[in-house]
This record gives C-alpha cells, sequence and structure tokens, in this order.
C-alpha cells in the first residue's frame, strides 16, 4: 500500500487548468493525437494506437485532443450500439435480440443502472429510440397468477438474490425522464412509476426511519465498502439504509408527482409529501456534522458509518436533497487525489482495485454536475481533467482507473486491479459526452444553454481563437470570449439565436471557489471483531480487543480500551464496536452482539404468543436460504408477516430471507402490542424477482427458465422488546 505513504498531492488542474492542445503527459505516460483528411483523428495513446473516424458530430476548439476524445466517445458509442445482447446468466449466453445499448466490450448485456445513469448523462440526445429500447427492456410483468400486475423496473441479479436486498431500480427513471415526448413510451413509464413506488413502499419502506432499505446503488460488490464480514452476512445490507438509494427514491417520487399533476391524478400531492418527508428523513439521518459529509449508509438501527461515497453525494448535491451551505460542504469536504476523484473514502486496506482505491468516470461526471450546480470552478475544471485524461492515456472510455495512476491496471499483489476494466464502458462514454455537452459548453436538460466554464480551462480550450463550437443533434452551441477575463468563472451573458445556432456571448464573474480537499487519511481501519458480553450483576460488562468506541443500538456510548460497563435493561441491547484510525476516522462497525429477554415462537402457522408488557417490539425469522450464491440470483426470499393482536389492528411487515450461508436471522421489523395481548402471525406471499415474466428467460440458477421461487427454510420467529417493561399483565 506504499503508493499512497509517499504520494505528494499536486494537482494537475491547478491554478492555470490543463494546457492540452494536441498532448497530455502524466506520470511518464503521453497521449498525443493528430487530424487526419477527412475529419478523423490518430490518437497515440499511451497503450497503442487508435484510429478515429470522422464523427457524426464535431466539436471545435483549440484542442484537438479536446475534439478528438469527444469523437472517440461518438466511436465508441457507435460500437456500443447493437441489434443483440447476451449474458451467461440469461438464455444460455445465447443472443437476445435488442435494437438498444451494450453495457461495454466485456460487459455485453443491458444493466438497469448503468444504462439509466448513461441515459441520463445525455445519451438520450445521440439516440432516443435506442435510449427508449433499452429502458423497455428493462420493464417486466409479472408470471405468477394472483401476483400484482406490472409493468415493473427489474432489480438486476445482486446480493443475496436481488431485490429488495439492491433497491436501486428505481434509477431507471433518471433516464426515462428525458424521453416523454414519446407518448407511448411515457403511459409505459408513468405506469412502472407508481407499480414500483407501490411495491418498494410496501417492502423496503421503513416508516420509523422514514427511509427505504437496501444496498448502495452501484457500490454493489460488498465486501469492498462493506465490513468485511458481510461476505457471507448480506442480511445487515438487506436492514441498512444508503444514500445514494433514498435519493433515487427521492427523484422517482418527485417525478411522480409532476406526471401525476399533469394528469390531473389526486395521487400527485401524496407523492409531492412522500418526497419532501424523505428529503427531510435524509437529511436527519445521512449527515455528519463532525464530516461536514453525507455518509454513505447507516445501520438498520440507525448506526452511522464513517464512509462516504461521491455518487451519493453528488446525487444529493444535484437533486436539491442537499441545499445551502450543507452542499457547498459536503463538495469541499469530499477528498481527492491528483488523477481525480475517488468513489468511496475513506479506502480499505484488505480489498482489491475496484470500487476501491478507484475513479470511476461516469461517477466523476456526476461530481461535475454537482459542481455546475454550485457554481465551483475548481470541482468543475478537475472532473473535466481527469475524465479527459484517463480517456486520452486508455484509448478508450474506460470503466475505471486506479485512483493514484489514473491507469487501468497496477499491480500490487493480491490488490493490483481494477479487478474488471472493460473498454468503451457505457457510463464512461456518456461521461465524455456530458464533459462535452454539459461541462463545457453547459446543454442543461431543459435544452437551455447555461455555460459555467472555469476561466483556467480558457488556454486549452480557447488557445488563441475567441469562440469554441459544438454540434449536436438539432443543435449547435457557440460559445463567444469576453474582451476580459477578470474572473475565475465564464457564464452566459448575451444569448442570440440564428437557425439551429445558439450564440452565447459568456461573460467572467468571480465566485467563492471551494477548495479540493487533499490533505486527507487515505485508510480506514479494518472493522474490528463483535465485541464480547457478559452479564455484570445489573450491568453488561463489554470487552473489545482494540481501542476504539461502543455503540448501543445504533448510538454512540463511548471510547472503550478494554472494557466497559453499561446498564442492563429488560429490553434488547445491541453492541457493536468501531477502531478509530488516523485523523479520528472511525472503521465500519463491528457485528452486533445482541442481548434481551427473546421470545422463540415455533409451530405450525399461524403461530401465537402473549405479549408480556405493552409496547413496541421487534420480530424476525430464523432462516436459511441456500437459493443461490451470496453474491447473485434473484431468488432473495420475501414475505409479509401479517399480526393480530388483541384490540389493534392488523399489522403488516415485510420479511427479507436473502441467500445465506446455514441458519441466520431475517431482517427485523417493528410491531406494537398491549400488555397481555394474545397476538397470532400468519407468513404470506411476497414479491421477488423471479416472479417477473422476463426471467422466464434467466438461467443462471433458480428461479428462472424452471419457474418462480420465493421460498425459504423458515424457523422459528424471534421476538424481543424495543423498550423497557411497562405495565405486566
Amino acid at each position: 500500500m506504499s503508493i499512497f505513504g509517499s504520494l505528494m498531492l499536486a494537482l494537475t488542474a491547478g491554478a492555470h487548468g490543463p494546457l492540452w492542445h494536441d498532448n497530455l503527459q502524466w506520470r511518464g505516460q503521453q497521449a498525443s493525437i493528430e487530424m487526419r483528411p477527412g475529419g478523423g483523428f490518430l490518437l497515440q495513446a499511451a497503450n497503442g494506437k487508435r484510429l478515429i473516424p470522422a464523427p457524426p458530430y464535431a466539436v471545435q476548439t483549440a484542442s484537438p485532443l479536446f475534439d478528438g476524445l469527444y469523437a472517440m466517445a461518438q466511436d465508441d458509442l457507435r460500437q456500443d450500439s447493437v441489434d443483440a445482447i447476451r449474458d451467461g446468466a440469461y438464455d444460455h449466453n445465447q443472443p437476445i435480440p435488442c435494437h438498444c445499448f451494450a453495457t461495454g466490450e466485456k460487459w455485453p448485456y443491458v444493466w438497469t443502472r448503468d444504462l439509466s445513469f448513461s441515459i441520463d448523462l445525455g445519451l438520450w440526445r445521440y439516440d432516443a429510440a435506442r435510449s427508449r429500447n433499452g429502458l423497455l427492456f428493462k420493464l417486466s410483468d409479472t408470471r405468477v397468477p394472483g401476483a400484482p400486475k406490472g409493468p415493473f423496473v427489474m432489480q438486476d441479479t445482486g446480493s443475496g438474490g436481488s431485490w429488495p436486498v439492491s433497491t436501486d431500480r428505481v434509477a431507471w427513471f433518471l433516464g426515462a425522464r428525458h424521453l416523454l415526448g414519446d407518448a407511448t413510451f411515457a403511459n409505459d413509464t408513468w405506469q412502472a412509476l407508481t407499480n414500483t413506488l407501490a411495491q418498494d413502499r410496501q417492502y423496503a419502506f421503513d416508516a420509523h426511519m422514514g427511509l427505504y432499505r437496501g444496498e448502495t446503488s452501484f457500490l454493489d460488490w460488498r465486501e469492498q465498502t462493506y465490513p468485511a464480514w458481510t461476505q457471507n452476512d448480506v442480511v445487515p445490507i438487506a436492514q441498512s439504509f444508503s444514500l445514494s438509494t433514498n435519493v433515487l427514491h427521492y427523484q422517482a417520487l418527485r417525478l411522480a408527482a409532476r406526471l401525476a399533476a399533469e394528469r390531473h391524478d389526486d395521487r400527485a400531492a401524496g407523492y409531492q409529501a412522500q418526497a419532501d418527508a424523505l428529503k427531510a428523513a435524509i437529511n436527519a439521518h445521512f449527515w455528519r456534522d463532525d464530516r461536514g459529509m453525507y455518509m454513505s449508509y447507516i445501520g438498520g438501527d440507525g448506526a452511522p458509518y464513517d464512509t462516504y461515497d461521491l455518487l451519493g453525494i453528488a446525487f444529493a448535491i444535484e437533486s436539491g436533497v442537499a441545499d445551502g451551505d450543507r452542499a457547498r460542504q459536503a463538495l469541499a469536504n469530499y477528498p481527492v487525489w491528483p488523477a481525480g476523484s475517488p468513489v468511496i473514502w475513506p479506502e480499505r486496506t484488505d480489498q482489491p482495485i475496484y470500487h476501491n482505491r478507484a475513479i470511476w468516470p461516469f461517477v466523476s461526471a456526476y461530481a461535475l454536475r454537482a459542481a455546475r450546480k454550485l457554481n465551483d470552478p475548481a470541482h468543475i475544471a478537475f472532473e473535466i481533467a481527469s475524465v479527459m485524461r484517463g480517456a486520452a492515456l486508455a484509448g478508450s472510455n474506460m470503466e475505471n482507473y486506479e485512483l493514484t495512476t489514473e491507469a487501468p491496471h497496477v499491480d500490487d499483489g493480491k490488490f493490483s486491479g481494477p479487478v474488471v476494466d472493460s473498454p468503451r464502458q457505457l457510463w464512461s462514454v456518456a461521461a465524455y459526452l456530458a464533459v462535452v455537452g454539459e461541462g463545457v459548453f453547459g446543454l442543461e436538460n431543459d435544452g437551455s444553454i447555461q455555460p459555467k466554464l472555469p476561466v483556467s480551462l480558457v488556454p486549452m480550450l480557447f488557445g488563441k481563437e475567441r469562440s469554441i463550437s459544438l454540434q449536436l443533434p438539432g443543435k449547435r452551441i457557440t460559445l463567444k470570449l469576453p474582451k476580459k477575463l477578470n474572473g475565475n468563472l465564464l457564464v452566459a451573458g448575451d444569448t442570440s439565436q440564428r437557425g439551429d445556432e445558439t450564440v452565447v456571448q459568456l461573460m467572467a464573474i468571480k465566485v467563492p471557489a471551494l477548495g479540493l480537499r487533499s490533505t486527507v487519511p487515505p485508510f480506514a481501519p479494518s472493522a474490528p471483531a463483535a465485541p464480547q458480553v457478559a452479564r455484570d450483576g445489573a450491568n453488561w460488562l463489554v470487552r473489545s480487543t482494540a481501542p476504539g468506541v461502543l455503540y448501543l443500538n445504533g448510538r454512540r456510548v463511548g471510547a472503550i480500551e478494554g472494557k466497559l460497563t453499561v446498564p442492563a435493561t429488560d429490553a434488547l441491547q445491541c453492541f457493536s464496536l468501531t477502531q478509530t484510525g488516523a485523523g479520528g476516522l472511525e472503521s465500519l462497525q463491528s457485528p452486533q452482539q445482541c442481548e434481551g429477554p427473546f421470545a422463540s415462537v415455533g409451530g405450525a402457522w399461524p403461530r401465537t404468543w402473549v405479549a408480556p408488557y405493552g409496547g413496541s417490539y421487534q420480530v424476525a425469522l430464523n432462516y436459511s436460504n441456500d437459493h443461490g450464491p451470496i453474491n447473485t440470483g434473484i431468488t432473495a426470499a420475501v414475505k409479509t408477516l401479517a399480526i393480530r393482536c388483541d384490540g389493534s389492528p392488523e399489522q403488516r411487515v415485510p420479511m427479507v430471507m436473502p441467500h445465506s450461508v446455514g441458519e441466520e436471522l431475517s431482517t427485523t421489523a417493528r410491531f406494537a402490542a398491549r400488555a397481555g395481548a394474545h397476538c397470532s402471525f400468519a407468513l404470506d406471499d411476497g414479491f421477488n424477482m423471479s416472479y417477473l415474466a422476463h426471467n422466464a428467460h434467466y438461467t443462471g440458477g433458480v428461479g428462472g427458465s424452471d419457474g418462480p421461487l420465493n421460498s425459504a427454510d423458515v424457523g422459528a420467529l424471534r421476538i424481543v422488546p424495543l423498550s423497557s417493561a411497562g405495565s405486566a399483565p
């Protein structure tokens, strides 16, 4: 790991910006470009030559490198534009007809989040038909009699058997929102939106926290970003809450409110109220004052995790969930390295390079959007330079790069990587197109032109010229320099229209720039083992093997070194630990050690139990689910527990039982009971991704071509009070 230790940060997009006209140098590597007759380019990348054909749409700046990389992105997009896709887990890897975009050279399929983010970053402008076709490929009706009718957005195969361990399928609507001019597609979007939101509300929403459960969006190789002990136990991930996925639900709810209002549907106010409440809950639970950032995820009990991800923060800023000072703090406090912004921070010492220790261009493009929203020239210039440099040196828009070198591969023993790195990765292609259209020329989603161009990039882009121009489908944009560059940001002044050409006279303004944070410890300490907890009279004696912080039921108790005494109660008490490292960084949480007056309720369904106290209780199921490996599949078991207690309305709560290694405990839920109430419990069928008709094509495991499967071996109910005893019966 010494690659980090001796690194002194010297940001390449400094005060004067990169001077990249026909070449660039970086860490002993060089990329150069020359224009060819007929409008093409020859790129001499660090790893070889690439002849780039003349593009359908040209950009004209003083930098042939910038212009040629725009042409290369279009050539990558051309190669990703296919008439058939395939994946080893579907139709036995046989071609599936689809006039759509493939995900990349090494990923010749269509994935919900990859496609949706790519379209949102601008692919809808270049090929609306393929964009719609790809999105429609990810919609499905159901194939189980009596199940709710679709269409629903598909959650792809994933951790613990997919949804609702992962719940970021609502990313679909980020892409779809740009394509609603087609009436048929707009109707399909509306139906999918209302159905998918209703289903997520039923199975993934936690009313107590006001948040949606589920894994971080895109960061779905759990050992890379979650504690190492989740490698064989994904229930805590299914139980947890992530920033990115909650912001995606916020965006989907806002879209639902808008579309409902346009249709004079009386659900509009309800969707807006849900969105407003979700925004408040995100700010209440994810914001961390001591870091000035939003946490990447929190535990199911609200336990804070001292970990952050750039996509979630960029989403929060762009969507307006983060507003005012919090938005500026979040971007300013997120660290950068010379080559670009890491997708997570802090990094992990025990994981290879992939999400860990890596730059992903599409995430950089979303960070660029956030910087534009905040009028921050430093971050705008930095992310533009990072995306350009990576594409130029690699000779393609790669999936990802190592964090310090921006190389497609770095040898570091068992930590070498990136572990997988595909050329012409679709969302990386979209990232470069966004750098050009949005980052430099200021093209907004509504078609307006709002440049926010750092003055530091003028030497590269304008050179000795007074204007630059961009050709897009049906649109041309020309930007003209002002006479004086007496500021740090160029924005729109006078604007005129000449046919399909928009001419923008830029003017320079002076804005407060957010600094690029570069002095941070790169790594967090490793998560410790679970605490040892033993009864000591009226107390619990909690022991730790390393100095750190003790948490009880998700809340910080205080520093612990060796042992600590905590008063015992007659309710659930779950203890966990973190270690403290450089700069006060905490490790990820240890596994929990839970104590309490647990009741075990078995037997035939419906099962019965008498509440010893009045108040709130936690319920879960002992289970095992061996229907697939921990890291993939579509058969997470999802059920509804119907609870009927004397004198109370029926309470219905979801029970999620992901793929497991042996027996474990399901996700938990809350219910209320009066003292002495007789309660009955019935386990009703729920819904999982195997119920979707599309997954009849799934051949990578059970629950696909062999028929839907939504089951687990269910053991006893575990019930425990959540607060101290009230009045006994």
